[in-house]
């Protein structure tokens, strides 16, 4: 009997051990905390439209996009508007990305909401960037679900090559866990549009059980860490995986409780609202923190750093504060991080010349 008990114990410790290993943020205290004292701000671009996302072109020049349909180079202002973009609440112009060999072949990749028959859906095209003006667009992926919510949006070239595209569930929970569905998933697909062999249903999708996600990067080992909303609270930064299952519908992530048949969360915002978006591992030098992950909130109005080892969250806390909601955040080739704000998105106080693009910088 004392045996039994003893081995009855050591179980009861294990799982709480396993179901207590997601990460869960403190809740931000009314008062603004103060900043990093590492690191300063510069605004280097400002009086923008909803930004949505930033890249880089090989020259170093900065590309990014206004939902309302914009596609603007920094130096040269509007390059193009893309034509048949519907914007409705969350939906619009969002991601975008850069061909990796944009050197010679011009090549950059836009994710958006169109209109067919009255339905909203999204899709993935490739257009040709030449003299500052998109030409000769060429449909990747369309039909992807829409909605005026949960459009997901964000598209990011992997250390294999492939383009990855997070889809949101468009409004349908159910979506998110079926797999011949392209809502609630990161999806996978060649350059040229073709479904790589090796993706686990034999379409785009490459994970799935996403509710909205909105950001994603990979570290130097070529891990795929995700941001994703939850509903109202229980938003999660997600490892992810090939074919695994992340829960929504079904699943909400919650410390303290094992995710049967689900994949855990890196960290879970179970008690207050981050609605985390843009996101990038950091791979510079120019700051005091190569390896982390850092990532901006939307509701919860900050950037965070994240640390992380063996699949396991070693810290994850504020990094900076105090310029509304944070959309994107990307590392540019001089080695410092940018993000943008949606304060005039419809949900933040906009306060003067907003929207804006930052530097985070090295103070000293």
């Amino acid at each position: 009997m004392r045996k039994t008990k003893i081995i009855a114990l050591f179980i009861s410790i294990f799982l709480i051990s396993i179901s207590g290993c997601i990460f869960s943020p403190d809740a931000p205290s009314e008062n603004t905390s103060p900043q990093n004292t590492q690191i300063s701000t510069e605004v280097v671009a400002q009086n923008l439209d909803v930004p949505w996302a930033i890249a880089f072109l090989p020259d170093s020049r900065m590309i990014f996009t206004e939902r309302s349909g914009k596609v603007k180079i920094l130096e040269n202002g509007i390059v193009s508007e893309v034509q048949g973009v519907v914007q409705l609440g969350e939906s619009g112009l969002q991601g975008i990305a850069i061909d990796p060999e944009f050197e010679t072949n011009n090549y950059i990749y836009l994710y958006y909401t169109y209109s067919e028959d009255t339905t909203l859906y999204n899709k993935v095209s490739r257009f040709t960037l030449r003299e500052n003006s998109l030409s000769d667009e060429f449909v990747l992926l369309e039909k992807i679900p829409g909605n005026v919510y949960h459009d997901g949006g964000r598209i990011k070239f992997g250390h294999d090559g492939f383009l990855y595209i997070t889809t949101g569930d468009a409004g349908t929970q159910q979506n998110a866990q079926d797999t011949s569905s392209l809502a609630g998933k990161i999806l996978r697909i060649a350059k040229n549009g073709t479904i790589p062999s090796d993706n686990p249903f034999g379409n785009a999708v490459y994970s799935y059980g996403h509710r909205n996600p909105q950001g994603l990067d990979w570290d130097s080992k070529g891990t795929l860490v995700a941001t994703e909303h939850g509903p109202s609270k229980y938003d999660e930064v997600n490892l992810i995986e090939r074919g695994k299952n992340y829960g929504w519908p079904t699943k909400l992530c919650k410390t303290g409780e094992m995710q049967e048949n689900f994949t855990e969360a890196l960290v879970c915002f179970d008690s207050w609202t981050m609605a985390p978006s843009g996101s990038a591992f950091y791979t510079g030098n120019k700051l005091p923190f190569n390896g982390a992950f850092i990532y901006g909130g939307l509701r919860g109005e900050q950037i965070r750093i994240a640390y992380f080892e063996n699949g396991k969250t070693l810290r994850d806390e504020k990094l900076l504060d105090g310029f509304g909601r944070i959309r994107e955040i990307v590392q540019g080739p001089d080695g410092y991080l940018y993000f943008a704000t949606n304060n005039t998105d419809g949900r933040g106080t906009p306060t003067e010349q907003d929207d804006k693009i930052y530097r985070i910088v090295a103070k000293g």
